[in-house]
């Protein structure tokens, strides 16, 4: 019989738990995507959670156009955001949070919180092991 831990199912195996990958683990990836963490957190301070196109690759260092693009149409598929295209000329195309997208907003301040707070750790211990493979 499934145990629970953190939400993600597993069950004792002869050697110990066993997880196997299940339906939330691609939504896990797209949400651990730097893209993705830049576009939602980028929305979440637009006014309406609504920008264009070109002020969010203005406002993402280092975002191609490709990658914005690719991001973008992750999150709409995934329901998180709304693409808005108006047919003026030159067309105007937005982007807005829709509300599951905003209700993830907690949730990712969270995690960024947690990064921010563990960051120097981190260095420290990659810096330690990677001085100790040497």
């Amino acid at each position: 019989m499934d145990q629970l831990i953190h939400g993600r199912p597993y069950h004792e195996g002869e050697d110990g738990p066993i997880f196997r990958p299940c339906a939330p683990h691609s939504v896990l990836e797209r949400l651990g995507d730097k893209w993705t963490i830049l576009v939602m957190s980028h929305l979440a301070i637009a006014p309406g959670y609504r920008l264009r196109f070109s002020a969010l690759k203005g406002g993402i260092e280092g975002i191609t156009q490709r990658m914005l693009t690719r991001t973008l149409r992750n999150l709409e598929r995934d329901g998180l955001l709304k693409r808005h295209y108006f047919p003026e000329v030159p067309p105007r195309v937005e982007y807005e949070l829709t509300a599951m997208g905003a209700s993830m907003l907690p949730a990712l301040e969270g995690f960024t919180a947690w990064i921010r707070d563990n960051w120097p750790a981190i260095e420290e211990s990659r810096s330690t092991y990677d001085g100790a493979k040497r």
